[in-house]
């Protein structure tokens, strides 16, 4: 019997792997975290997961964050010799706060996937 393929499963796959591969440079990797971070929404979207407004709103705040991480950056930057003073710097901060709740939130579903069966054994 052949096994048939859940795209939405490796949509989700794929968007594990470039939430963790895009961090290894964060302003390049940008692009790749906000690639996988739609991904994730995709897929557990079309799947009805109980997590997909969670991967929704750090979707959006990714977004937010790594727009205007480029703003800033195609300004020249934020603090010492640039025009701009620290505090704009705070604009950015959606970005690594959403990556990081993604990826608490895609720790804590794989711990609980695993401890979860193990509950059912009698012993």
């Amino acid at each position: 019997m052949k096994e048939t393929i859940h795209w939405t499963r490796v949509l989700y796959i794929t968007g594990v792997v470039g939430l963790i591969i895009g961090i290894i440079d964060p302003l390049e990797g940008a692009v790749i975290i906000l690639i996988g971070s739609v991904l994730i929404a995709l897929a557990t979207y079309l799947t009805k997961d109980k997590h997909y407004k969670l991967f929704s709103v750090t979707l959006i705040m990714i977004i937010i964050g790594i727009f205007f991480l480029f703003y800033l950056s195609s300004l020249g930057g934020f603090g010492g010799t640039s025009k701009l003073s620290w505090w704009w710097g705070l604009l950015i901060l959606p970005y690594p706060i959403g990556w990081l709740i993604s990826i608490i939130t895609l720790i804590v579903r794989m711990v609980r996937k695993i401890k979860l069966p193990n509950l059912n054994k009698n012993p």
